[in-house]
């Protein structure tokens, strides 16, 4: 253990003159939701094991915007200075982060803006709300140095499954909340990645997840957490799950970009003009030879 905090801190030394000079062209994506976001992976009885397994290691192509909105190397807990009011240990960022650098070699530095917080309803989300402000403030703070918002990675609703009348709701309060935070932060079509509930508080669960699996927008993918490995708690996802999850959200994210079917159309329009022009080009030299 020691010298796994002796290489975080030779990385953190290190990485000061790199994550300054990277941070401009950033990929930047917004971590949001409760504590299955925010990270309970190997906590138990409010302590945390200090366990961090190799998908969550410190690389420093992975930055994390601060509590105090500064870019830093990105070590677990993530959301360490968000989500203070409870323990946090291992979420899904981190993983998803490794797995997309691995998977797509163009999406340069990853920046990650943690702002889960646990315990909170669909309801304390809505726009105008303390936690709604807090997201568009730190993702807009994000931005200042450079760099692109790539999506928004969200896992809520554990809160929800308590009462029918929030399970009832909860379908129309999420897609507001989708459609505030795109209008909100100029991205109409900012690609969002929500996770369907693993578990929940109360006997609802399966109505909440039948509104997050049922959602239709443009450009929502949901990936279902259902049947990972939960905590003894029976609520938060362990680590080994989160990092399962990690992966299932980068796969989630890379089948949302267009860039194949942009490819495909792009080619399909050279082949159209080539083929204009091929037919125009006969057409005159038959006209001449007539």
């Amino acid at each position: 253990m020691f010298l796994l905090y002796l290489s975080y801190a030779i990385l953190w030394i290190s990485s000061t003159i790199p994550v300054a000079n990277a941070a401009a062209g950033k990929s930047i994506f917004i971590l949001a939701g409760q504590s299955n976001m925010s990270g309970r992976g190997g906590v138990v009885n409010d302590t945390w094991d200090n366990y961090i397994p190799p998908e969550s290691y410190p690389n420093l192509a992975i930055l994390r915007l601060s509590a105090d909105l500064n870019w830093q190397l990105a070590t677990e807990p993530l959301h360490r200075d968000i989500d203070t009011t409870k323990v946090c240990g291992i979420g899904p960022g981190m993983a998803f982060a490794s797995s997309l650098l691995g998977k797509d070699s163009s999406i340069g530095v990853v920046g990650l803006v943690p702002c889960a917080v646990g315990g909170t309803n669909i309801s304390q989300w809505a726009r105008g709300g303390e936690l709604y402000k807090l997201l568009i403030r730190r993702a807009e703070a994000a931005l200042e140095g450079g760099g692109t918002i790539r999506g928004l990675l969200w896992f809520q609703g554990e809160s929800d499954t308590v009462n029918r009348e929030d399970a009832e709701s909860y379908k129309t309060k999420l897609q507001n909340f989708y459609l505030h935070v795109r209008a909100d932060l100029l991205l109409p079509v900012l690609p969002v990645i929500q996770v369907a509930l693993a578990s929940g508080e109360g006997p609802y669960v399966e109505m909440v997840r039948e509104a997050q699996l049922g959602m239709d927008l443009v450009n929502i993918r949901t990936v279902d957490a259902k049947g990972l490995r939960l905590e003894p708690d029976g609520l938060h996802l362990t680590t080994l799950s989160q990092v399962s999850l990690g992966h299932m959200l980068t796969n989630a994210f890379l089948q949302s970009q267009p860039s194949s079917l942009t490819s495909s159309a792009s080619r399909l329009r050279m082949s159209q003009k080539f083929a204009t022009h091929l037919f125009s080009g006969l057409f005159t030299n038959l006209l001449c030879l007539i």
